[in-house]
């Protein structure tokens, strides 16, 4: 019998591999890298062509020496990881160590988790792909010349612990320019004149001021607007022009990695990191239970920036559409759409891996939010492949003491697509249909009405906005958006505030710099074009040789330069302004990071030295006011009253004359357990790091002392005392009886 073994990356999709190809196949997960550049340092040979240096990952040896032994069990070896760059590189590390050439491996590729997939991915092995292991090694070196150069710089000259990152850095610089935007816009007035109109037949209509019969007029202060109002006060409105026309709303292409994630931060509130990670779940295999088979694997991979789908699940999405909405809800034509000239159209689009699994029916077998990803996946899919919604719109010129008003309303003939995935921004259910208008028809005025507004500053950037201006710059590709922005949050360069993505204080300063000294690392241009140099090694257009020395020559010079002038570059970070007032002085406090997380400082110090912990949210942490308890006892050195305090070293006697008086004794609870030297009890102390040990209440007349809990139970072997080792067990007291009850 022979015997096979698959290496996967995940031990999550095991169950559904395991069951689609039986006993003959072992699977098992490599759980990511194995080999990986040293931390403690650069590991790439600069003078020589880029070499690069991999150690084993901390951990992964004793994987590694398993996989060693289980390689030699198989007759055939399959090396499938994910179907990406990383997972090619994945799969080239494990064939490294294993000792098997790239071009002898059976590398596999699964685009979902199916038993159809996976058994045709099985019979079609392939070579591992040194094009693509080659751009990864690329990426990855890339980020960590930069990384590993530019870091200790910022370390001089903004602040120690720092990091630098090729992606991070410019996704930090969007923020910061748009926060710049925004601090220096300066709204602007503008006036709005709404006529709420009733037709002959009494619809109504609302028509907002346009200009006059040379063109558009703005309207920029009371008295212009006034000017309007005043002149169409008593004069009729009769329609100048209208039409009914008809148009064709085609639906939404199914999801890529950038728009899922758009999505789903628009439609449930995810951030990018919580999608990927719910979406990697779906993809990776849902037990199902019995009745569907077990574990399955509900939607195709989801880092992928391709609209393609395949002819079976197109076919497969007309059945489903056809039988459930008829056919009328069916195109003409199947649709296909373009992917951009960019994309990488190894996978296809986000869509559900079987038709037969809708949402509505598996629902019991997901979380919440699988359930709400999974079906928003589902929705975007089917209605991408139906039939466009049809649109009545009419628009009209009303015209009034020679003045124009506008208007235009419309309503939905037939809904298509939008059945399925409403894109609307307003409900299409409020009118059934339109307003009969016809020209010259003069229109009832219920009211006319002028309106102060003031233009908006930008929108602070959210996640979703900020993935799309990434991808439309070509920055980054789709497996990097939520990691950058979830390093750029962590690194204290960006916060959230709710949905909104803000610049620091640390952020700008770090931005600052980095224009001024490496302004090609934070490049929008720079940064996109290399990017298409990755994907050219991908296509096998270049090398990797040739990206990373056409790479390194300018950067290394863009170092030295910025390292010669090093004490001139420094920045210092403004403090962060807080709306927390000091109730001590009255100033407002700023925020301030530490050890142990951020905190609000009042800016007077060292004259006030008053803070205040701040939890995740930026909001105060108050301190529960303390009541002491009282006591019939007497301070031993003034006489004063005693209370009972609690700090975190356990209870305490203190002199209620504090500060005069500091006397203070500890408060020792005893555990009902006699000491074995002199027969007293024996309580519970702190040591200098706060850490809980047991000892004579009689010391230091009495030096006995444990960190394990003494018991009353008598060692069966010797009778001396047994000690209670946190989930371990009991053992004797006597070393040399050494019995114990582990």
């Amino acid at each position: 019998m022979h015997h096979y073994l698959v290496i996967i990356e995940s031990p999550y999709k095991a169950p559904a591999i395991n069951s689609y190809l039986g006993k003959e196949y072992s699977v098992v997960a490599s759980k990511g890298h194995v080999r990986d550049l040293p931390k403690s340092s650069l590991g790439v040979d600069t003078e020589h062509d880029f070499t690069v240096k991999y150690v084993t990952i901390q951990g992964k040896a004793e994987l590694i020496n398993q996989l060693k032994k289980d390689v030699k069990n198989a007759d055939k070896v399959f090396f499938a990881t994910d179907p990406d760059r990383e997972g090619e590189a994945i799969s080239w590390h494990l064939a490294t160590v294993l000792g098997i050439k790239p071009e002898d491996a059976n590398r596999v590729t699964f685009n979902d988790i199916t038993r159809k997939t996976v058994l045709a991915g099985i019979e079609n092995p392939r070579a591992i792909d040194m094009n693509l292991v080659n751009s990864q090694q690329a990426r990855r070196t890339l980020d960590r010349i930069v990384g590993y150069k530019l870091s200790p710089y910022l370390w001089k000259t903004v602040k120690s612990g720092l990091s630098a990152g090729r992606v991070q850095s410019v996704a930090t610089r969007i923020i910061v320019e748009r926060e710049a935007e925004i601090k220096a816009f300066v709204p602007k007035e503008y006036w709005t004149v709404d006529a709420s109109l009733k037709t002959q037949k009494r619809n109504k209509i609302t028509a907002r001021f346009y200009g006059d019969e040379n063109g558009k007029i703005e309207l920029n202060n009371e008295e212009e607007a006034n000017k309007i109002t005043s002149a169409c006060d008593g004069n009729d409105f009769k329609v100048l022009s209208h039409a009914n026309n008809r148009k064709s709303k085609s639906p939404a292409p199914p999801f890529t990695t950038s728009t899922m994630q758009q999505e789903a931060a628009r439609r449930l509130g995810f951030q990018s990191k919580k999608t990927m990670m719910v979406a990697q779940e779906l993809y990776e295999g849902i037990n199902l239970g019995s009745a569907f088979g077990g574990t399955h694997g509900v939607i195709t991979y989801m880092r992928t920036d391709s609209l393609r789908i395949s002819d079976e699940a197109a076919d497969a999405a007309k059945t489903f559409i056809t039988e459930n909405f008829g056919a009328e809800f069916y195109p003409s034509k199947r649709r296909v759409y373009k992917s951009a000239s960019s994309a990488q159209d190894a996978h296809e689009a986000i869509r559900p891996a079987d038709m037969t699994l809708p949402p509505e029916k598996i629902k019991g077998a997901l979380s919440n939010d699988q359930y709400k990803l999974y079906k928003l996946i589902w929705d975007r899919f089917i209605a991408s492949q139906m039939k466009n919604a049809e649109l009545e719109i009419l628009s009209a010129d009303i015209g009034c003491a020679g003045y124009v008003f506008k208007t235009s309303e419309y309503i939905v003939k037939f809904k298509g697509y939008m059945l399925v995935y409403d894109d609307s921004d307003e409900s299409d259910e409020l009118k059934s249909k339109l307003p009969e208008l016809s020209d010259g028809e003069t229109l009832l005025k219920e009211s006319l009405s002028a309106k102060q507004n003031f233009t908006d500053p930008p929108a602070h950037f959210t996640e979703g906005s900020l993935i799309k201006f990434l991808e439309e710059k070509g920055i980054g590709r789709p497996s990097t958006y939520a990691p950058t922005i979830t390093t750029i949050v962590s690194r204290g360069y960006v916060k959230r505030d709710k949905k909104a993505l803000i610049s620091t204080p640390l952020g700008e300063a770090t931005v600052e710099i980095m224009k001024k000294n490496f302004p090609e690392i934070v490049n929008y241009k720079f940064t996109a074009n290399m990017e298409e140099e990755l994907d050219k090694i991908a296509r096998g257009e270049t090398t990797y040789e040739q990206v990373l020395t056409d790479f390194y020559g300018d950067f290394e010079k863009t170092l030295d330069k910025a390292q010669a002038t090093i004490s001139e570059s420094k920045v210092k970070i403004p403090d962060e302004e807080s709306d927390i007032i000091c109730e001590k002085c009255g100033r407002k406090m700023v925020i301030k990071h530490g050890r142990f997380g951020d905190f609000a400082a009042c800016p007077g110090y060292p004259e006030c030295k008053n803070t205040k912990k701040l939890d995740k949210k930026g909001t105060v942490v108050e301190k529960p006011k303390e009541e002491p308890e009282k006591t019939d006892l007497k301070c031993p050195r003034c006489g004063g009253e005693l209370v009972i305090r609690q700090s975190s070293f356990g209870k305490f006697y203190a002199c209620t004359n504090f500060p005069k008086c500091r006397y203070t004794k500890a408060i020792l609870e005893p555990i009902g357990v006699k000491c074995p030297k002199c027969g007293k009890e024996i309580v519970k102390a702190y040591g200098r790091r706060k850490n809980l040990y047991y000892r004579c209440e009689d010391y230091p007349e009495c030096d006995f002392s444990s960190w394990d809990l003494p018991t009353d139970k008598k060692c069966p072997k010797c009778g001396k005392m047994l000690f209670e080792k946190a989930k371990k067990g009991l053992y004797c007291a006597d070393e040399n009886c050494g019995y114990k009850e582990f």
